[in-house]
């Protein structure tokens, strides 16, 4: 289900680290608005409110509406500055989206019927090597997510970025042959009773 995010911004006039410090002991989170063909805005976002929006995967590849005073900008997040060691975001970056102009956006994958996989059945296991991918799209064409059935993988079976199934109007921006996800066989199983067979004929 589709989920709508209202991102309330203020202005921010002063900058420098001094300046981001007090800022955020106010509970508010240093962010500037960027691209679209205008100039960088300096604004401020509330560090609580951008925490429960983070809790939603969908957060981090939507549409935003990031409101500033009476006006309101469709934007994406592009990049997120985390404290090393507290629970602390220390800045955000946004982007502006322009309707008919492609963006380049990570996007979750969502793994599914993977206890129905074929090769789970058999007594295989399941390894994950990417858990997300770059792709380029319009905006009214940018996914929340690409699900990937794995219901038809077999033992042995690798799925590799260029084979997964995209949404229409999405494209990856770096397809390859680089393996999303591997059904590997069981432990113990075919190939060492194999070589056992082998070595005693």
């Amino acid at each position: 289900m589709s989920v709508d995010f209202d991102v309330i911004a203020l202005p921010r006039e002063a900058v420098g680290k001094g300046a981001s410090r007090r800022l955020r002991r106010t509970g508010q989170v240093p962010a500037i608005i960027y691209g679209g063909h205008q100039e960088p805005e300096m604004v401020s976002v509330a560090h609580n409110e951008l925490l429960k929006h983070l809790e939603h995967e969908a957060f981090y590849s939507h549409v935003l509406n990031l409101r500033l005073g009476d006006s309101s900008t469709s934007v994406v997040l592009k990049d997120l500055q985390r404290h090393p060691a507290k629970p602390f975001i220390l800045h955000v970056d946004f982007l502006r989206v322009t309707q008919g102009e492609k963006l380049r956006m990570m996007v979750p994958l969502h793994f599914v019927n993977e206890a129905k996989c074929k090769g789970v059945k058999a007594g295989g296991q399941v390894s994950h090597s990417l858990t997300e991918v770059e792709v380029i799209c319009l905006p009214k064409h940018l996914p929340e997510f690409i699900e990937v059935d794995m219901t038809e993988m077999e033992v042995g079976a690798i799925l590799h970025l260029s084979e997964l199934s995209l949404p229409e109007g999405v494209e990856l921006a770096h397809p390859s042959e680089e393996p999303v996800v591997v059904v590997h066989g069981p432990r113990g199983g075919g190939d060492e009773d194999e070589s056992s067979e082998d070595a005693a004929s």
